[in-house]
């Protein structure tokens, strides 16, 4: 073997040790998902089927990079130009797909946004301590309101539809809302008013954040937006490299030896 093409074996090697990492990344952030039932990621994964159907693709998205990447090394060591040529179409089919993907979701972000509005609405007008089927999802949505110290999708207000509290005169709170930690009551969800006037009241009135989970959520896109790009730039480059080394070296071996093919 040429020092040339043991120079693009090697550092495809690298890039197929990157694939394995990145495959693994893919493949756990899918299971994740599917898994939390702590974040915003939860009550989403538990509103929506789209969610869902979005982390059975990461997951096999995962498992295809790493057989990708074992795929390209065995044809790179055997030098086996088939396994390099369809390494390389792989890439490219992924690669399109991201880029189709990303494109798709920046031109299409205000209809997700009035998904997520759909989706969290319904779970504040539907939302009940008593109802022990959706307990999950709603103590996801606890759990993201305390951790973002926020109230409703767009503000307090929202919680102003929830049949529950209608029935209670407005005169009992979510907990998670609250902006005083002595407040939470784990076991009931709601607060009580500590002075609830004339026995009515209404979202004004409650000691809960004035900040709506829409703008929380959105801070922290627009926080981590350098780091979202970053990744996602960084994952492209290293897909574009491996499309020019695998054809690369598939342009430099001269003929198939499908006698170098490991036998089982």
């Amino acid at each position: 073997v040429s020092s040339y093409l043991s120079k693009l074996i090697s550092q495809l090697h690298v890039l197929f040790l990157l694939f394995q990492i990145l495959g693994a990344v893919i493949l756990g952030f899918g299971i994740w998902i599917l898994a939390d039932k702590t974040s915003f990621i939860a009550v989403l994964q538990m509103s929506s089927p789209s969610l869902k159907t979005g982390a059975y693709i990461l997951i096999g998205v995962g498992a295809l990079t790493m057989l990708m990447g074992f795929l390209g090394c065995l044809g790179a060591v055997n030098e086996i130009r088939c396994l390099l040529g369809l390494y390389f179409t792989c890439l490219m089919v992924i690669l399109i797909t991201q880029v189709a993907a990303g494109l798709v979701i920046y031109f299409q972000k205000e209809t997700v946004k009035e998904e997520l509005s759909r989706i969290v609405g319904n779970l504040i007008e539907n939302y009940d301590p008593l109802n022990y089927d959706e307990r999950n999802l709603q103590d996801a949505w606890d759990y993201v309101q305390t951790q973002i110290a926020c109230c409703g999708w767009t503000g307090a207000k929202d919680w102003e539809k929830n049949e529950f509290l209608i029935n209670q005169s407005m005169t009992v709170y979510p907990c998670s809302c609250s902006n005083s930690s002595k407040d939470f009551e784990a076991d009931s969800h709601f607060c009580h008013l500590d002075d609830p006037g004339n026995g009515t009241a209404t979202y004004a009135d409650w000691p809960v954040h004035e900040q709506g989970c829409m703008d929380g959520v959105e801070k922290w896109l627009k926080d981590n937006l350098g780091v979202i790009l970053g990744v996602c730039t960084g994952v492209a480059v290293v897909e574009l490299l491996g499309m020019i080394l695998s054809i690369s070296l598939c342009k430099n071996i001269h003929s198939e030896d499908y006698t170098k093919v490991p036998k089982s």
